[in-house]
Parts: structure tokens; C-alpha cells; sequence
């Protein structure tokens, strides 16, 4: 114990102190890598964030450097802050090519803008999104069938980017779908990995069409390594199916007589005509005679 606090005491107190101050400003190269290392040290997050740190601390450095060198005429702050400024500017170099390798199409640019990056999603993460589909857009031409009822198999989940499709069943108008929404999200959240199934409505463009598809297999493993993914695809796929039953819901308040099928499979709604209201004094007589209970309108079937 006491070898360690002599060797304490001899290192804070074998240097004398600064009794007097040097009363000359130091120049202004040292000032102004001192004000790019407050203002580099406010940079944000991300890729654009790193770019900003790195530029800016890499000036400092540099300008430190330069200071060194020139005024203190010292050696090794020159060699330490010229590391630095290299280690940044290396930094810098990585960072640059890693943002122009996660460059987009322009349609996948613009549904990043649109629909990931609102939601905080970094380009890395999109990246991986966009290549478990190949990065392909797909084509889907005036009236063709993206998928029928009863014979088309779920095998994928699609995004629509562009156009309007037309949801029916037996021939009934349902709904449409617009930009930023899941074709067969309903579908896809019915069945669990390993079930099969079918389409129970019909999918058909009402205008020339743009989607990016995604295979359910590659999409599961891509689920599989990166919980985060899973856990965005589920509350997208769940706020798509809630404003596709608010939409269905809407169509049943306004109308009467027709049969809706709100996108899950085996499960439709059928609205019955409309039936007068049955008084409690008629209900407990048909209860006592035995009678059997007429289901009420709007009743859902599963």
C-alpha cells in the first residue's frame, strides 16, 4: 500500500504546477479544429450521421496536425493527431461505399420514403428486405387475375407500388386495394408456416400494375435470422388487414341484401335481409312454445 500511493504521489506530484499562464492566445488554426470537434461530436445516427461525424473530426484532426507542426513544433502531437486524421478518414472512405452499395431503383427508393423509412428503418435492414425478393418489381397487366378463387395457392406475399386492384367473391365486389397495401396479407396471416392453402377471392387489376413479391419460404428464413424484420412485417401486416376490415365494415353499414367475405379463408359474412325487432314479451312466448331461434341479421358464419 504504501508503494502504490509514493508512486501516486510522485505521479501527480513529480510535475510542477502552472504558476504562471501564458498570456498569448494560441493561433487560429487551434481554434478552429477546436470548433469542429464540438460541432462534429453533434452528429446523428445512421450512415449520413457516421459521414458527418468522421468528415468533421477528420478536419479536426488534421487541423490539429497542422497546428503541431507549425506552432507547438511538437512531434508527437503531430504523429498522434495525424493517426487520427487518417483513422477518420478511412472511416470515411467505409462508410461512403457502404451507403453506395445500398443504393435502390427508384421504386424501391420511393417505397422506403414512403412506407420503411417513417418508421425508422436504416437502409442495412431495407437492404436485406429488398433482397429477399430479389429486388425485382413485377409486372401485373389490366384485368389479369394476380390470384382466383379457389385455385390459386398462397405461396407468396406481394406490395403493391402502383395501381388499383379489385377483391371479389363469387362475383361480388368486396373492395380495392391501393398503393402501399398487402395484396394477400389476410391470407398470409391465416395460415402457419408449414399450412398450405387457397385463395378465397379473386385479385384482378383494374389498372396496369406494379407489385414486389416476396416467396413464403425465403421470407420465413429471412424471419428466422433477424427477429426485427419479423417483428415489422407483423404489425405492417396487421394494420393492412385492420384497414381492409374497416373498409369491409363500412360496406356493410351502407348496404343490404349482398355477401361479403372480409379475406379470411372459410370465413364469410352474410347479411340477411332485415328482419323487424322482436319485443321481449314475443321472445319469451316463442321461447316457452319451443319455437327454434331465427339467427339475427348479420350474423358471421366462420
Amino acid at each position: 500500500m504504501g508503494e502504490n500511493a509514493s508512486f501516486w504521489e510522485s505521479l501527480i506530484y513529480a510535475h510542477p504546477t502552472c504558476t504562471t499562464w501564458k498570456q498569448e492566445a494560441e493561433g487560429s488554426i487551434y481554434h478552429l479544429a477546436s470548433i469542429l470537434f464540438v460541432v462534429g461530436f453533434m452528429g446523428g445516427s445512421g450512415f449520413f450521421g457516421l459521414l458527418y461525424v468522421f468528415s468533421l473530426l477528420g478536419l479536426a484532426f488534421l487541423c490539429s496536425s497542422v497546428w503541431a507542426w507549425l506552432d507547438v513544433c511538437a512531434a508527437d502531437i503531430f504523429s498522434w493527431n495525424f493517426v487520427l486524421f487518417t483513422i477518420c478518414f478511412v472511416q470515411f472512405i467505409y462508410v461512403t461505399y457502404q451507403v453506395r452499395s445500398v443504393a435502390f431503383d427508384r421504386e424501391f427508393q420511393e417505397l422506403y420514403s414512403a412506407l420503411f423509412q417513417p418508421l425508422g428503418i436504416s437502409l442495412t435492414v431495407y437492404r436485406k428486405i429488398v433482397s429477399c425478393c430479389d429486388a425485382e418489381v413485377i409486372t401485373l397487366e389490366k384485368e389479369h387475375c394476380y390470384a382466383m378463387q379457389g385455385k390459386t395457392p398462397i405461396d407468396k406475399l406481394s406490395l403493391l407500388v402502383s395501381g388499383r386492384i379489385r377483391v371479389t367473391v363469387d362475383g361480388e365486389f368486396l373492395h380495392y386495394i391501393f398503393p402501399l397495401q398487402f395484396l394477400d396479407s389476410p391470407e398470409w396471416d391465416s395460415l402457419r408456416p408449414t399450412e398450405e392453402g387457397i385463395f378465397q377471392v379473386t385479385l384482378t387489376a383494374e389498372t396496369d400494375c406494379r407489385y414486389v413479391a416476396w416467396r413464403r419460404k425465403k421470407l420465413y428464413l429471412l424471419f428466422a435470422k433477424h427477429r426485427f424484420i419479423s417483428r415489422l412485417f407483423s404489425i405492417l401486416i396487421g394494420s393492412d388487414i385492420a384497414e381492409k376490415l374497416y373498409a369491409l365494415n363500412d360496406r356493410v353499414q351502407v348496404g343490404q341484401g349482398f355477401r361479403y367475405d372480409i379475406r379470411l379463408p372459410n370465413f364469410y359474412h352474410v347479411a340477411l335481409p332485415k328482419t323487424p325487432p322482436v319485443q321481449p314479451s314475443q321472445l319469451a312466448h316463442h321461447l316457452q312454445r319451443g319455437s327454434p331461434r331465427r339467427k339475427p341479421a348479420g350474423v358471421t358464419n366462420c
